[in-house]
């Protein structure tokens, strides 16, 4: 009528009342059709019973009625020319459609959605589908012919409302079926449908780097557990990782283990490869996909799965193939996550994760994990030791580069005890008049080759250095003239540097360390400590620069008057941020210092000073030494000893391990071998340290010869 009005105003009467009419038959088909639709949903094999016949029998007989009278009486002048038995029928098709028939179909539907055989995700889509659509509507009808239902006429006025419920139900039937899409309605798609997590990737970083530090099987149930709670809301005890055995025992049949493990193994051991092949095709078993395909389209492969999840109280089975061969699966409990279902794109993440998982389970079972981590370990240091040593060869060579304008050799004379300048290089390399200042170190280098030519009358050469510290050769021969001799002053070349020493190297091959003390920083800082070049502490020098361009732990045994001085230089040449000193004057009796160096389990709500352990304030900046190792009590060896082993630190009384790079620097006045072997001081440790240890060699030791040269350095220096 709304419509007639409006636009159709000069159209006869008579085809709006005839249609009228006829939109009654098609409201009473049109409830028909909506409950059979829904009980059609809730049943997968769908029967017309007594009581459906009934009420499709009776709506037939209404919409007969109205399109006969429709017919019969279609030449009515006046919309209000209704015969009593027409206004009756019209009462009786609402009562019918909106009581008996609707409302006992909504009634059967919800009986059958609160039983256990019904999909969950089959009882979402039908509660969306009822309380969002069909509800609304069937109360907006009762709504607007409540007030007519006792009127002598039938002639519903109330335009605006039938306006605005229309209004409201395009919209909830847009956002339902929106909803109902995503819930695999009516099977357009094959798995719940959900956006993809933008952030997946960002946490999935984590994962990765957390695999990168597992060494252990316990670890990876421990990150997988994370990954589920993160990614996916799942609680931590919800989630298991199980590692299949090899060579898993038969099961007996007088076992009743019932276990989950248990289960899994006798199910993949019982049946057919049809299943096993049913499981790697779908790659992940969700119990409420399957439990919703097979409710339509039910399969033996579909009910036997089925039957298998419910047996181990599973949500989603997840297996982990390495190729073809099932090693580990991960059991997700039932009901772990009740108010939305898994998603596709759930699916994709965890199918990525699995993936990663394999590898490293495989890894670990195939071969053995701690030996790849320490050669991982090993593999960095030797990478640190030769990116060091090709800085220390740049440096030297750029020092050889930079003094190459003073290519110039200046000539000096020497008779009656008198030194002349041959050129003007002399003057520019000897800036002392030698003649005046016989006490400086120059005078004494040029009136000591003068000499010894003189009294040998052969060639000599000796190094000393200007006044800038530079190196100078000084070569001296004979002159033809009696009392007469010439000397040559100039820069040094790196053949000149080599072969004054290279015969007393006790590895000849290590030439170029003699290089590296002469012109790089860390080599003239080790020069400076220990100013000397004979034969006994030039090779500890050489041990030295090689161990302070490393970073391996270092085990120094030395006195304690040289001690600071040589961790101070490690420490230098590292180039560290931080020095940590430990010093230990008595056996440790508690795990105080354990607790500074590696932190504590929280379980044991121990108060930690500074918060973060020392290994990990001290990563990447920092060296921690430690005076006296020997006083520290065994079980804090052997973390030690693993982490120096490894690259990685245990935190005290726990398996949660923190990768750390802390340069480790110890000293002992006792012999640790002898200690190791009476069991006083950890083995692992002693064997990781006495890889790179330093020994002072004993002044007592030495020859004459050396120590004069050594005190002789130590007195230009003073």
């Amino acid at each position: 009528m709304l419509v007639k009005k409006s636009v159709f105003n000069d159209i006869a009467l008579r085809i709006f009342t005839f249609w009228n009419r006829i939109s009654w038959a098609s409201s009473v088909g049109l409830y028909q059709m909506l409950v059979l639709f829904i009980e059609s949903l809730v049943e997968p094999n769908f029967k017309f019973n007594l009581r459906r016949k009934l009420f499709c029998l009776t709506s037939l007989i209404f919409c007969t009625i109205f399109v006969v009278i429709g017919i019969l009486n279609f030449d009515c002048i006046q919309t209000l020319e209704k015969s009593l038995l027409e206004v009756t029928f019209q009462k009786l098709c609402v009562i019918y459609a909106l009581i008996p028939l609707a409302a006992s179909s909504l009634i059967s539907v919800i009986l059958k959605l609160r039983t256990k055989k019904v999909p969950r995700i089959l009882v979402k889509q039908s509660t969306l589908l009822i309380l969002i659509i069909v509800v609304p509507y069937w109360a907006s009808d009762v709504v607007q012919v409540a007030s007519l239902m006792f009127a002598s006429s039938w002639l519903n006025t109330s335009y605006a409302f039938v306006s605005l419920s229309n209004i409201l139900m395009t919209f909830v039937i847009f956002y339902c079926s929106r909803r109902m899409l995503g819930l695999r309605f009516l099977n357009l798609t094959r798995q719940v449908q959900a956006p993809v997590d933008i952030n997946f990737m960002q946490n999935f970083k984590t994962i990765l780097e957390q695999f990168s530090h597992v060494t252990s099987m316990q670890e990876l149930n421990h990150i997988t557990q994370g990954f589920f709670k993160e990614a996916f809301e799942i609680p931590f005890n919800r989630v298991q990782l199980i590692i299949r055995q090899t060579n898993p025992r038969p099961r007996r049949p007088q076992d009743e283990d019932s276990s989950p493990q248990s289960l899994v193994e006798a199910f993949l051991s019982t049946h057919s490869k049809g299943m096993c092949r049913f499981i790697k095709k779908h790659g992940i078993l969700v119990y409420d996909e399957l439990d919703f395909s097979n409710f339509y389209e039910s399969s033996s492969e579909s009910t036997g799965t089925l039957a298998f999840l419910d047996g181990i109280q599973a949500d989603i089975f997840l297996p982990i193939y390495e190729k073809d061969t099932m090693i580990a699966y991960i059991l997700v409990d039932r009901y772990a996550r009740l108010k939305t279902f898994y998603s596709n794109a759930e699916y994709d993440e965890m199918l990525i994760f699995v993936s990663y998982l394999g590898n490293i389970i495989n890894l670990m079972k195939n071969k053995n994990l701690d030996v790849l981590i320490k050669q991982e370990k090993d593999l960095k240091e030797e990478l640190y030791n030769k990116h060091q040593e090709i800085n220390q060869y740049k440096e030297s060579i750029r020092s050889f580069l930079r003094n190459k304008k003073h290519k110039e050799i200046g000539i000096i004379f020497y008779k009656n005890r008198r030194f002349t300048f041959g050129n003007q290089a002399a003057k520019e390399l000897i800036d002392i008049n030698p003649n005046v200042q016989e006490g400086h170190p120059i005078a004494k280098a040029l009136k000591q080759i003068a000499q010894q030519v003189e009294s040998y009358k052969t060639a000599q050469t000796i190094h000393t250095k200007d006044t800038n510290g530079t190196k100078l050769v000084l070569s001296g021969v004979p002159s033809l003239e009696q009392n007469n001799v010439i000397i040559s002053v100039y820069y040094p070349e790196v053949t000149d540097i080599i072969k004054r020493q290279i015969d007393i190297l006790h590895d000849p091959s290590e030439w170029d360390y003699l290089l590296y003390l002469e012109t790089t920083k860390p080599g003239k800082l080790i020069s400076q400590l220990i100013p000397t070049s004979g034969e006994t502490l030039l090779n500890f020098k050489i041990e030295l620069l090689k161990t302070a361009l490393s970073r391996k732990a270092t085990l120094l045994t030395m006195p304690d008057e040289d001690l600071q001085q040589m961790v101070e230089l490690l420490h230098h040449i590292s180039l560290r941020e931080t020095l940590h000193t430990i010093d230990l004057t008595e056996l440790t009796q508690n795990f105080e210092i354990a607790i500074k160096i590696f932190g504590i389990n929280s379980l044991f709500h121990v108060e930690q000073k500074g918060n973060a352990p020392l290994l990990e304030k001290l990563d990447n900046i920092g060296t921690l030494f430690i005076k006296n190792v020997h006083l520290l009590d065994l079980e804090t060896q052997e973390y030690l000893a693993e982490f120096i082993r490894y690259g990685f630190f245990r935190v005290f009384k726990s398996e949660h391990k923190i990768p750390s790079n802390v340069r480790l620097i110890f000293s002992s006045s006792h012999n640790l071998s002898i200690l190791a072997q009476e069991g006083k001081f950890s083995q692992a440790l002693f064997n990781e340290l006495k890889q790179t240890t330093l020994e002072m060699p004993s002044l007592v030791t030495l020859p004459e010869e050396e120590l004069a040269t050594l005190a002789e350095g130590f007195s230009e220096q003073a």
